[in-house]
């Protein structure tokens, strides 16, 4: 609702992104996360753009208020705590949801690494007289080679951000 209601508010007003940026003293792209609801301005720089877009802070948050109250600046931090409180729930879940991909990588590139190992490198006996054969043999070759090479580094980097996103925080 905020976002859509700053959105809405500085179309009113003629202003661009950019130009409502340049008036808040921020970035455009900061702008553009509030309208797409990425994140939130804190409660100072929503009395800014209240004061930049020429409305009530109550309004940007979706409320109709008659007349302003000493409160108001209580019920806008509340809502900003829910707004915030939800934002951090999505981000621990798209956390989460990276830090299993990252250990489901790891298991996969050591299972292939088993299953090579224990393999071992059959395409080596082959008869490489039958073209079919050969190709098969060729892909085969090249996909080992280039896995065991970049597996390792791979691997590493799939433990780093497993454990980098299992932190809290």
């Amino acid at each position: 609702m905020l976002n859509e209601n700053i959105k809405a508010k500085r179309k009113a007003k003629g202003l661009s992104q950019e130009e409502l940026a340049v008036k808040l003293n921020v970035v455009r792209q900061t702008v553009s996360k509030w309208e797409r609801g990425l994140s939130v301005p804190d409660s100072e720089m929503l009395i800014s753009i209240s004061e930049t877009l020429e409305t009530p802070v109550s309004v940007l948050l979706g409320e109709t208020v008659e007349e302003e109250e000493s409160g108001d600046i209580k019920k806008i931090s509340e809502r900003l705590e829910v707004i915030n409180l939800q934002l951090a729930r999505q981000k621990a879940a798209r956390r989460r949801i990276i830090h299993w991909g990252f250990i489901a990588l790891c298991a996969v590139i050591v299972i292939i690494f088993a299953v090579i190992f224990i393999m071992g490198s059959p395409y080596l006996n082959w008869n490489y007289g039958d073209p079919e054969t050969a190709v098969f043999g060729a892909a085969y070759h090249a996909f080992e080679w280039g896995f065991v090479r970049i597996a390792p580094f791979a691997l590493i980097g799939a433990v780093i951000g497993a454990v980098l996103t299992g932190r809290k925080g």
